[in-house]
C-alpha cells in the first residue's frame, strides 16, 4: 500500500479549527509577507493555488482565502499520530516525508478479511484519530501503488489487481510516472512518446541512447516492473533549521537572533535523539537568491546549544564580510552525528556545566513551551515572529521545525 494523507498541512489546520472546513486554506504565511505557498486546501486549489507558488500570487487567485503561518511542529505531532495508526497494522513500514508511507501487508490481509478491507480501516483510523483525510494505493509494488494513490485523490482507494499493473499504467500521461521529472518528460514528448504505454512499447535500445543506464529503469518502471522493497528508514544523517526573512536584511543583532533560535532547536533534537555532532553548517541566502554553505568541524563532538551557535556565528561573520549582499534566508545545521556521550576534560569543566544546562532548560520547555525560557537573544523575535507553546513561528520554509 501507498498511502497519503491529503493536503497534509491544510488538513492538520482544519481538523484543529472546524470553521476553516470547506474553505479555502493556505499554509506557508501571510499574503503581505514574502514566502510560497507550503500546502493548499481542495478548496484553495480549485482557484488554481498550489504549492510553492508565491503567496502574493495565491492571494491574487483566491482573495478570500484564509492564510496560516502554519507550524510544523503541530504537523509533526499529526506524523508521529499517523505512523503509529499504521505501525498497528504492520510494522513493515516505510516512511516517505511527513505525509506519506509505504506499507508492506503481506500476510496480514487474513486478519482484516481483505486488502481493501485493511485499507478501509486504515484510512477510517487516520480520520478518527487525526481528523483528515487519507488517500490509499494498492498494488503489487511500490511504482504502481503510489501511482494508484495519486489517482484515488482526495480521500480515496484504489486497488490494481494482481496482474494488472502494465495495463493500468498504459493510458496515463507520462508525467504521472515516478522517476520521470520535466526535463526527462519534455525529451520523450519531443520523440513522441506521451502515455506510459507508448513508452513500454519504446525499444530498450532507443530509450539508451535518449537516457543511458537510466533508460533501462524507464522500460521496467513503464511496464509496472518494481522490486524494491518496502525498507525501514536509515537513521538520519544531519538535522537542520532555516527560516526566510520577511525583508533582506545585514541587521547583526536580528541575524544573530534567528541564528541562536535555529541552534536551539537543533541542540534540543539531537539531545532528543540522544546524538552529538562533529559537523556544523551554516547556510546563508542573499537577497539575488544565490546560496552560500559552510562547514567546520569540530574537535569534540557536541549537542549544546552554545556551542552550535558560537561556531555558526563566526561563520556567518566571516561571511558577512567577504559578501557585502543582503541576506533572504539564514539556516543552521550538523552532521557527522555520533552517539551522546563522550569522556569529559578532566581540566576543563564547561562541557558538564552546558550538559546540566541545556537538560535543564529542556525539562522546563517540554512542560511549559519552547519560548517559556529564552536567551536575551531571541527576545528579539517576539517582534517579528508569532509565538505559541511549540516556539516561534517562522517564515517559510522553516515554520519553526
Amino acid at each position: 500500500m501507498h498511502i497519503d494523507l491529503d493536503a497534509f498541512f491544510a488538513s492538520v489546520e482544519q481538523a484543529e479549527n472546524p470553521e476553516l472546513r470547506g474553505k479555502p486554506v493556505v499554509v506557508g504565511g501571510k499574503p503581505d509577507h514574502r514566502g510560497v505557498v507550503a500546502a493548499a486546501s481542495y478548496e484553495a486549489r480549485t482557484f488554481g493555488i498550489h504549492s510553492a507558488m508565491p503567496l502574493k500570487t495565491a492571494s491574487r487567485l483566491c482573495p478570500q482565502a484564509i492564510f496560516i503561518p502554519g507550524n510544523i511542529k503541530k504537523y509533526m505531532d499529526a506524523t508521529l499520530k499517523f505512523m503509529a495508526i499504521l505501525m498497528d497494522f504492520s510494522p513493515f513500514i516505510e516512511p516517505m516525508g511527513i505525509d506519506e508511507a509505504f506499507l508492506d501487508v503481506t500476510g496480514f490481509k487474513s486478519i482484516h478479511g481483505s486488502t481493501r478491507q485493511m485499507a478501509q480501516k486504515i484510512r477510517q483510523r487516520i480520520k478518527n484519530d487525526i481528523g483528515i483525510n487519507a488517500s490509499v494505493g494498492i498494488a503489487g509494488s511500490k511504482l504502481v501503488a503510489k501511482v494508484a494513490s495519486e489517482r484515488a485523490k482526495p480521500d480515496g482507494l484504489l486497488e490494481v489487481p494482481a496482474g494488472n499493473d502494465a495495463s493500468f499504467l498504459a493510458p496515463l500521461p507520462i508525467g504521472e510516472m515516478p522517476g520521470i521529472g520535466k526535463k526527462t518528460e519534455r525529451t520523450l514528448r519531443g520523440i513522441g512518446i506521451d502515455t506510459i504505454g507508448k513508452l513500454a512499447r519504446m525499444p530498450l535500445s532507443t530509450l539508451k541512447i535518449y537516457f543511458g543506464a537510466s533508460g533501462i529503469l524507464l522500460s521496467r518502471y513503464s511496464k509496472g516492473i518494481d522490486d524494491s522493497k518496502v525498507d525501514l528508514p536509515p537513521e538520519a544523517k544531519s538535522i537542520s533549521r532555516e527560516t526566510t526573512f520577511d525583508r533582506d536584511t545585514r541587521d547583526i543583532a536580528l541575524l544573530e537572533a534567528a541564528l541562536h533560535y535555529l541552534s536551539e532547536r537543533v541542540g534540543s533534537k539531537l539531545r532528543e535523539k540522544n546524538k552529538k555532532a562533529k559537523c556544523i553548517i551554516l547556510k546563508l541566502r542573499s537577497a539575488d537568491f544565490s546560496t552560500t554553505t559552510r562547514r567546520r568541524t569540530i574537535e569534540q563532538a557536541t549537542d549544546a546549544d552554545q556551542v552550535i551557535f558560537a561556531t555558526g556565528r563566526e561563520l556567518m561573520k566571516r561571511e558577512l564580510f567577504i559578501q557585502k549582499q543582503l541576506v533572504r534566508l539564514i539556516g543552521i545545521g550538523v552532521s557527522h552525528l555520533t552517539e551522546a556521550g563522550s569522556q569529559l576534560n578532566m581540566l576543563d569543566s564547561t562541557v558538564a556545566k552546558l550538559e546540566k544546562l541545556n537538560k535543564a532548560v529542556d525539562k522546563i520547555r517540554k512542560k511549559y513551551g519552547f519560548t517559556s525560557i529564552q536567551t536575551g537573544r531571541t527576545l528579539r523575535l517576539r517582534d517579528l515572529f508569532p509565538e505559541d507553546e511549540r516556539g516561534y513561528t517562522l517564515h517559510t520554509p522553516s515554520m519553526s521545525r
